[in-house]
């Protein structure tokens, strides 16, 4: 379930399908849940989840494919597309671009995170149930 810690949701559960990635709970190969079961899962929207697809996909953990679902990439898949692969030269300029608006895009949303923290922080338990 996705908290309201001020971080978007979206991050969060991006953030976990990482570790779950990482710690062999999904391994290389294996399809992610449905979107409407991981939106189930965490309690969220479609467009929350497929956001926090987006994330992995962008760092190479995941790859989809058309009509069949999302999957989990080979390890040395999503390695080399995290890392710079050595027939790339050092000076080729636009990966050097991408890498550098991949990192700013990872800080703003870090600075997003805490700005959102401050301006909507999380409300006080009530002690009535359900409210």
């Amino acid at each position: 379930m996705v908290e309201r810690t001020g971080r978007p949701g979206y991050l969060q559960i991006a953030d976990d399908l990482r570790q779950q990635i990482r710690d062999g709970r999904l391994p290389p190969g294996r399809s992610l849940p449905s979107t409407a079961k991981l939106g189930d899962e965490y309690k969220v929207s479609a467009g929350v989840v497929k956001a926090a697809i987006s994330v992995l996909r962008t760092e190479g953990l995941v790859i989809g494919q058309q009509g069949k679902g999302v999957f989990v990439r080979d390890n040395a898949d999503a390695h080399a597309a995290t890392h710079a692969a050595p027939s790339i030269a050092e000076g080729d300029i636009t990966v050097n671009q991408l890498t550098e608006v991949l990192a700013a895009v990872r800080d703003l949303g870090e600075r997003v995170a805490r700005i959102e923290r401050t301006v909507f922080p999380e409300p006080p338990p009530t002690d009535r149930p359900g409210k």
